[in-house]
């Protein structure tokens, strides 16, 4: 006998396979019915659960939002007390995260780049996440003390950035695989 998901369950699967097909293969490239076949629903579920594919890709961006900023913050706590380590903690972890198996860019990045109408939901979510990145960049760059946290920061950011956008064509052993190692140089 099959087990019954209630709504918020099936909403939170539907999301899951969104996240790997959308991940891995492009949200324009991936159709409603590819992500209802491959949930197990039916489409007449999934719009239930989601009035339009902008809605399902809205929440789709919102919950990575969420998980990214998580990571983020958790990556950073790695460091303990110790400012220095602080940053450091995050650019090992970042390195963890862009592996080949587990990492094929920066998501924000790809909606960024797939929706570029700045009045779409999913844009403006990840120009959030982006400048939250920033800013908690600003907050770590003014723990170390630096002379200009604003200058130290957005060359933080611009490094954090630039691992994800080179990852995908050059490798983890490109310039991605040297960011943590500049920015020890650069703390």
């Amino acid at each position: 006998m099959k087990t019954r998901r209630s709504s918020e369950e099936t909403r939170e699967h539907v999301l899951t396979v969104a996240h790997d097909l959308f991940y891995w293969q492009g949200i324009r490239a991936i159709g409603v019915d590819r992500i209802a076949t491959e949930a197990g629903i039916a489409p007449t579920t999934l719009y239930r659960l989601f009035a339009s594919k902008d809605d399902l890709i809205a929440a789709y961006v919102a919950r990575a939002y969420d998980a990214y900023r998580e990571w983020f913050r958790t990556a950073v706590d790695r460091g303990g007390d110790d400012p220095r380590r602080r940053v450091l903690a995050l650019f090992d972890e970042q390195n963890v995260m862009l592996q080949p198996d587990v990492c094929r860019g920066c998501p924000f990045l790809m909606v960024l780049t797939e929706f570029p109408d700045p009045e779409l939901s999913s844009h403006q979510q990840a120009i959030r996440l982006k400048e939250w990145v920033h800013d908690q960049f600003v907050v770590l760059a003014s723990e170390l003390e630096a002379g200009d946290p604003d200058r130290l920061a957005t060359q933080l950011t611009l490094i954090f950035e630039g691992a994800y956008a080179s990852v995908q064509a050059l490798g983890v052993e490109g310039p991605a695989g040297h960011a943590r190692a500049l920015v020890e140089t650069l703390i």
